[in-house]
Order: structure tokens, then C-alpha cells, then sequence
């Protein structure tokens, strides 16, 4: 069956030019929506303290995300914390150190810049092993975090300072698509909260990652489109690869 309309469980990308999904859309006369399966919500200080979360003993902070960034000086100024000048900030990617700059001057402040992934950054973090780090963090946090921190030996806290929520999607119930894109298992889980009576039939589900597919096979769901691969490296050029491929029979 040919595709006209996909559906993508993130918010719409904002950014001044226009981005790969716009550009898909325009190249293979689709229609693409954007709705977030998934939010997050800031927890409270009373939750914070209740984690024996103390801010001013820790003389670094490890920053994978952007929320990991605004829930941090979120919870610093709701606790009154003034965050020190001389704290040491290790960002995962270039997109999470520019991001910082909507809190402190970056000229004034010692950061340090992964290239993109975690075992990336632990090279940097390997290097100032005397640190005491605070790691912001969302309910939700990869095994490989915490193990290559262990690994390491260096002395790390996670703060759970945010929890991903389940978002309202009743009203989509009656509304359907040629494809679903999902980028974590947190939107298959939505997805099932929000119908538990799903049945996909001639809905195509596209996922990135492989924490994705494994989620969305074991919740009976037939992967059509999976990113990325060597072909594919990213969600746009799957499906763009697939999109090609039914709409020209």
C-alpha cells in the first residue's frame, strides 16, 4: 500500500531552516504530523531532597540532555541553591554545551565537550577522576551511564530530577495512518497506553534504534522500517527509502 500520511511521536522540530521530515514531505508528496507520545515533567524539591540530594557537595555535573539542563538550574533556583562559578560542566555533544548557555556565561564557566555519545564524554571525565559529580537524570536512564561511570571508578550521584509521562492521545483514536514513527520505547509503551486495543493492520511502524524494535516486537508489532543502518543512518532516509519503494508500484 502506498504512503500518504505518517505520523511521527515527537514534537515538530523548531528550527529556522527547514528540516529533513519538511524536505521528506515536499520530495514525496506526503503528509507528516508530529505529536509528542511522551512528556516530561519536573520533580518536586520535596522529591529532590527526599533522594538525600545535597547541590553544593558536588563540584561537577555530567549533562547528557537538554532537560537535564533546564531541570537542573530548575531545581537549583527552587531550592534557592546559588550554582558556584567554579562548578565543572561535562556536556555529551556540542547541542547540550550551546544549549547551557541559556543559564551562564560560557566564557566564564569550565566546560568540557564530549563529541556525542557517553563513552565519548567518559574519556573527558576520565581526566578529572578527583571530581565529586552530580548527574541529572530523568526516571529513565540507559545501563550504559551508570556502568561506564562505575567502570571508571569515579564519584558520581544521579539525581532523578524529571520523570517521562505518558502524554493524552485520545484523540487520535479515530484517526489513522500509513506510518507510525517511534524513537524510543517509551512511545510503543504511549502508544498501548493510550489503546490498548491496537491492532495495527495495514499501519506501517517505523522505529529507530534497537531498544525500539525490540520493544515494539515484543509489544506484537511488525517493524516495516528500522533505522539506522549503513544504508540508512538516519529516520528521514529510511523512510524515504521505503516511501520510494511502495508508492512507485
Amino acid at each position: 500500500m502506498k504512503v500518504k500520511t505518517i505520523l511521527v511521536s515527537q514534537p515538530e522540530p523548531k528550527t529556522d531552516q527547514q528540516s529533513p521530515f519538511s524536505i521528506l514531505s515536499e520530495k514525496q508528496k506526503v503528509k507528516i504530523d508530529f505529536r509528542s507520545f511522551i512528556h516530561v515533567e519536573g520533580l518536586t524539591v520535596r522529591e529532590v531532597r527526599n533522594q538525600k540530594i545535597d547541590l553544593g557537595k558536588y563540584s561537577a555535573i555530567i549533562l547528557t540532555s537538554r532537560n537535564a539542563v533546564d531541570h537542573f538550574f530548575r531545581i537549583a533556583e527552587e531550592m534557592r541553591f546559588k550554582v558556584p562559578n567554579e562548578l565543572k560542566y561535562f556536556c555529551q555533544s556540542e547541542a547540550v554545551a550551546y544549549y547551557l548557555q541559556k543559564y551562564v556565561v560560557y566564557r566564564k564557566r569550565k566546560i568540557y565537550v564530549g563529541k556525542r555519545t557517553f563513552p565519548e564524554l567518559c574519556e573527558l571525565i576520565k581526566k578529572h577522576k578527583t571530581e565529586k559529580f552530580l548527574l541529572p537524570s530523568s526516571d529513565k536512564l540507559k545501563d550504559l551511564i551508570p556502568e561506564s561511570l562505575n567502570a571508571m571508578g569515579v564519584d558520581w550521584t544521579r539525581a532523578d530530577l524529571y520523570r517521562t509521562v505518558t502524554s493524552d492521545l485520545s484523540d487520535l483514536e479515530k484517526v489513522t495512518y500509513d506510518v507510525l514513527v517511534f524513537f524510543s520505547p517509551s512511545g510503543i509503551q504511549s502508544l498501548f497506553k493510550n489503546f490498548p486495543e491496537f491492532k495495527q493492520n495495514d499501519t506501517r511502524i517505523a522505529v529507530y534504534g534497537n531498544s525500539t524494535v525490540k520493544a515494539a516486537t515484543e509489544a506484537g508489532l511488525k517493524v516495516d522500517i528500522a533505522a539506522p543502518s549503513p544504508e540508512t543512518p538516519s529516520m528521514t532516509m529510511a523512510l524515504e527509502k521505503y516511501i520510494k519503494e511502495v508508492n512507485k508500484k
